[in-house]
C-alpha cells in the first residue's frame, strides 16, 4: 500500500501554543478590567470633588459662662466663575447666620473670579469677618505632576504665572468691612466677647512675616481679649510653634486640601507642607502630644477646603468642606 493510502488526521496544537492563547486572553482581561475600574476610579473621584459638606466642630476656648458663638471657617475655594454648583453651595452658607467668618485663602483660580466670589460670599459679607491670602490668591494656577506632591519639597514656587487680582479681592473684603490680618494682629468684638487675632501672609511663598505678630496673644491691643485666634493659610510647623508659645488658643489654617486624594483605612498621603498627616484636616492640638491647659499648646483647626486646581478636579475619600466652629467654654 503506498503511503497516500493511509489515513490522515488533522494535526492538533500544541501544548505551548494553548498554553500562549490563554496567556493572551487572561492577560487582555486584566488589561480592559484594569481601564475599567481606572476610569471608575476617576469618574468618583471627579464627583467627590462636588460633594460640597458641611461640618460641624466644637471648639472649647471661650471663657467659662460665655454663650457659644459659631464661627464659619471657610477656605481654598479655587473658585473658577463657570462653577455654578460650588457659587450656589456657598451662597447657602449665609442661611447658616455665623457670628463670624474666618477666610484662611485661596480663594481665586481665575482672572475673573472676584465677582463671582463675591456672589457666592453673599449675605456673609454682612457678617464680621477676617482673612488672609494663601499662594493661589496671588498667582494663577498651572499645570503641575500631580506626583511631585508625594516628594520632598525642592522649594520650588509657583511664580512664574501671571498674578491673579488679589488688590482687587482685599479691596472688596475691605469695603465690606472684614479685617485683613495679613501680617498683622487686630481686635474684633462679636456679641460681647472680645478676640484677638493674629494673622500672617502665606507661608507657603514665604511671604508671613513671624516677626510682626511675635510676642505674647494678650498683651498690646489683645490684654483684654476673651479669645485668641492664629489665623494662616499653610499649617507650617515654625507657624504653629510661634503661635502656640504666643499663647493663641486656636489656630485656624487650610492649604491641604485635607490630602485630596485619599486611601481607605490610610487617610492622607500627603499635607503639601511640613505638618504630619495624620493632622491634615480636622481638630487636633499642637503640639500634637499636647493636652488643653498645657503650657505652649493651643488648639489646631485645618479645613480640607472647598476646591481643588482647576486642572485636578478631584478627590478620593475626602470631600470638599466648610467648618461651622462652634466656640464654647471651657471647662476649667
Amino acid at each position: 500500500m503506498s503511503p497516500t493510502a493511509f489515513p490522515r488526521h488533522p494535526s492538533r496544537p500544541s501544548d505551548s501554543g494553548r498554553l500562549a492563547r490563554r496567556v493572551g486572553r487572561d492577560a487582555a482581561r486584566l488589561v480592559a478590567g484594569g481601564a475599567v475600574a481606572g476610569a471608575a476610579t476617576v469618574a468618583y473621584a471627579a464627583w467627590e470633588a462636588r460633594r460640597y459638606t458641611l461640618r460641624e466642630v466644637d471648639l472649647p476656648i471661650l471663657p467659662p459662662g460665655t454663650p457659644p458663638l459659631r464661627a464659619l471657617h471657610l477656605s481654598d475655594v479655587h473658585l473658577v466663575p463657570t462653577q455654578a454648583r460650588k457659587i450656589a453651595w456657598l451662597r447657602d452658607l449665609a442661611s447658616l447666620r455665623p457670628d463670624l467668618v474666618i477666610d484662611t485663602g485661596d480663594n481665586l483660580a481665575h482672572p475673573d473670579a472676584v465677582p463671582a466670589l463675591l456672589d457666592a460670599l453673599g449675605g456673609l459679607l454682612d457678617v464680621p469677618g477676617v482673612h488672609v491670602l494663601g499662594s493661589n490668591d496671588y498667582f494663577a494656577p498651572s499645570r503641575r505632576n500631580p506626583l511631585r506632591y508625594l516628594a520632598p519639597d525642592d522649594g520650588q514656587r509657583n511664580t512664574h504665572t501671571p498674578e491673579l487680582p488679589w488688590r482687587t479681592l482685599k479691596a472688596e473684603l475691605a469695603r465690606a468691612g472684614w479685617r485683613d490680618l495679613t501680617n498683622r494682629r487686630d481686635v474684633l468684638d462679636v456679641r460681647g466677647v472680645r478676640l484677638v487675632l493674629g494673622g500672617l501672609d502665606d507661608p507657603h511663598l514665604g511671604y508671613d512675616d513671624l516677626g510682626a505678630i511675635a510676642g505674647p496673644a494678650r498683651t498690646g491691643l489683645g490684654a483684654d481679649a476673651d479669645v485668641a485666634l492664629g489665623v494662616v493659610h499653610a499649617p507650617y510647623l515654625r507657624v504653629l510653634d510661634q503661635m502656640a508659645r504666643d499663647g493663641y488658643d486656636a489656630v485656624i489654617a487650610g492649604h491641604t486640601h485635607g490630602g485630596q486624594v485619599c486611601l481607605p483605612f490610610v487617610g492622607a498621603l500627603t499635607t503639601n507642607c511640613d505638618l504630619e498627616p495624620a493632622r491634615a484636616k480636622g481638630l487636633h492640638r499642637h503640639p500634637a502630644d499636647s493636652a488643653p491647659g498645657d503650657p505652649g499648646s493651643s488648639w489646631l483647626h485645618v479645613s480640607a477646603g472647598l476646591g481643588t486646581a482647576p486642572s485636578m478636579r478631584v478627590r478620593t475619600f475626602c470631600r470638599p468642606e466648610a467648618t461651622l466652629l462652634t466656640l464654647t467654654p471651657t471647662t476649667a
